[in-house]
């Protein structure tokens, strides 16, 4: 036993260690914190008693109190409360480090709030559990159990502690629910006064965005604006479009011609161009042309809101994101399934990318990965010269969708660079040996359109895959999100591209997602791990891991919520992908595969955990409720009794 606590021991040292929180073992060094455990012996003696660790983040003190056997972790009383007998204070984690925070409070005044925390078990297998008690003595139900101690530490406490105790919304969610609302209001303006389609909604927005950088360069006002009898407004757009990319360098010029066309809806489409009454949403009413009540809506509300080098956002993707939900999704008829921000960062902690690294994102949509590898990129960069041959050399793309293309063209200048490297292509006509050679890239970021192979066989999500893997550079690393379907390999096709891939590429990890990462859309997704060119070896070793619960959740009227719990729940992921600590089975289950396998979780997992003795005592209890009840109710032969009803 005295292992198992020293291994236990060890594993709270190094969480501690991992969060960047320096507490105390055995005591405290601060003197008003010991003062009050003089007498906090968990025996109940009135003597000295001191939690594993205690010290102070910020204003709150953090105790933390751990057992070896997970099975100790917590004891509830007959009232469902978390007993404070000396026996169980003495045996269960909960328990004693409630009674410790507990004589804390009662034995100073100068600490008011605190997080005490149990631990048991070891890291493979455990249970974290906080709780939080004020200067009132004020006892809540146990938080949610946590996996790392990253929301403890002092970047992240006072923002844990605003969400999960005083159920605060983040700041992040109120700017994303702010920008939603914008995005709703715009949909209803450009269906009402343009009659745009949704095709051509995110073009509008895009060409305005574009437009009132340039007015920001030359010094120009709304007021230039002004539907002359010369030049319409949607003209005038449209220069200041063309005027922007040519001092953003895009080139070629066949390149700048495609983004152009696709920009000219602006100027030729006259319902947006004629001065019409519209009233704003202050009930005003006013005479202007769409085009200028939708710039001028778009500076207030988005252009002079955002700040586009902190915020790495892809606000262009937001807002296309908010036009499919309201439409119901031409997107989705297209195949277009917008990957979420928290994915694209996701993905550069997979590979762990570098500032030296090549990216290539073949169905690069509104160019997401791009800008977030890009971000990633530049925060390593040693100099401005880097950050120069990042933006301009290390990053590429291809998008089929004309309109999406030039969307993704306006993103990417308004964020800074890398337009100069997208292609108005179809990937999969590409010679991908030709793309080695021309683009150099070792890493592969892509979101394949989806349910195209039901009207192509050629076009499934794995045939996107096994043509990315054949572009990037030997060893180089292939991330993609794709449906659950594309890893099962149902049909012929299928089983061939996914034996294909396996002779010349390596499977690294499969990682099951959140079944509402796409909202709205109805797809469960996964995300697949490569390494491009190495075959896979019989007896390698590959990563499933099942991460439905990643700490985001669906909310009435909200959609998609990032919970307090989401960046601890990451945390945990890419320790065990980067082999830093071993998991249970149920999180990764790490097994060598065939070809013919559905390369997912789910079919690898079994259960081999031995219950708890807690859990052995619910399921019988359960069991014999269910006995009961259909006994109760005539069913009594389910369980081989004999219906006696009729016997008199």
């Amino acid at each position: 036993m005295a292992k198992k606590e020293a291994q236990t021991d060890l594993f709270v040292y190094k969480l501690l260690e991992e969060a960047g929180i320096n507490l105390t073992y055995q005591g405290s060094d601060i003197k008003e914190l010991n003062e009050a455990l003089k007498n906090a012996s968990k025996k109940g003696t009135n003597k000295q008693g001191y939690p594993e660790y205690c010290g102070v983040v910020k204003d709150f003190v953090i105790v933390i109190e751990n057992k070896a056997d997970i099975n100790k972790h917590i004891k509830r009383d007959e009232k469902n409360l978390i007993s404070q007998d000396q026996k169980d204070i003495e045996n269960y984690a909960l328990n004693g480090v409630l009674w410790y925070a507990k004589q804390i409070i009662a034995n100073q005044t100068s600490y008011k709030k605190i997080f005490a925390i149990a631990v048991s078990g070891d890291s493979k297998r455990h249970r974290i559990t906080p709780m939080f008690i004020d200067n009132g003595a004020f006892i809540r139900e146990p938080l949610g159990d946590i996996e790392t101690f990253t929301l403890f530490n002092e970047k992240s406490i006072e923002d844990y502690y605003k969400r999960e105790v005083l159920k605060e919304e983040s700041s992040k969610q109120k700017k994303k629910e702010e920008i939603e609302k914008i995005a709703a209001v715009l949909h209803e303006d450009l269906r009402n006064y343009g009659a745009l389609d949704d095709r051509n909604k995110p073009l509008v927005v895009a060409g305005i965005l574009l437009a009132l950088d340039e007015m920001k360069t030359k010094n120009l006002t709304l007021d230039y604006l002004n539907n002359d009898d010369i030049d319409t407004d949607g003209f005038k757009i449209y220069e200041l479009i063309k005027s922007n990319l040519k001092r953003s360098n895009l080139a070629p010029e066949v390149k700048l011609d495609k983004v152009l066309a696709q920009f000219s809806i602006i100027k030729d489409t006259k319902k947006i161009n004629e001065i019409c009454e519209i009233v704003d949403k202050k009930g005003l009413k006013i005479n202007s042309t769409p085009l200028k009540h939708y710039t001028k809506f778009i500076k207030e509300k988005i252009f002079d809101a955002i700040d586009r080098i902190k915020n790495s956002d892809d606000y262009l993707g937001i807002f296309y994101s908010e036009f499919m939900r309201f439409s119901g999704g031409d997107g989705q008829t297209l195949g277009i399934v917008l990957t979420p921000t928290h994915i694209t960062e996701l993905f550069c902690d997979l590979v762990e990318l570098k500032a030296t690294d090549r990216v290539l994102d073949p169905c690069c949509g509104t160019g997401g990965f791009l800008i977030t590898a890009m971000d990633y990129m530049l925060l390593q960069a040693k100099n401005e010269r880097q950050k120069e041959e990042i933006k301009k050399n290390q990053l590429f793309g291809f998008e089929l969708q004309s309109f999406m293309f030039a969307v993704a063209t306006a993103n990417m200048v308004l964020r800074g660079d890398g337009k100069s490297n997208l292609n108005d292509e179809d990937f999969l006509k590409q010679n991908p040996l030709k793309l080695q050679e021309e683009f150099r890239a070792n890493i592969g970021f892509m979101n394949p359109p989806y349910s195209q192979g039901k009207i192509d066989k050629n076009l499934t999500e794995i045939a996107f895959s096994d043509h990315l893997l054949n572009s990037i550079l030997k060893d180089g690393k292939v991330v993609v999100i794709v449906p659950q379907s594309a890893m099962t390999g149902k049909s012929k096709e299928e089983k061939i591209i996914k034996a294909n891939i396996l002779k010349n590429h390596t499977l690294e990890g499969v990682i099951t997602l959140n079944k509402n990462t796409f909202y709205g859309v109805g797809t469960n997704p996964c995300i697949a791990v490569f390494t491009a060119g190495i075959p896979h070896y019989k007896d390698k070793m590959v990563k499933f891991i099942n991460f439905e619960d990643d700490g985001y959740e669906v909310q009435k009227h909200k959609g998609l919520v990032e919970t307090i719990h989401a960046k601890d729940k990451k945390a945990y992921l890419l320790k065990v992908w980067h082999d830093e600590i071993e998991a249970p089975s149920k999180f990764c289950v790490k097994t060598t595969i065939e070809e013919n396998d559905e390369w997912l979780h789910s079919f690898y997992y079994f259960n081999d955990e031995i219950p708890t003795h807690e859990e052995f005592e619910k399921t019988m209890a359960d069991y014999l409720t269910f006995e009961f009840n259909m006994i109760t109710h005539g069913r009594g032969y389910l369980f081989g009794l004999e219906d006696d009803k009729d016997e008199s």
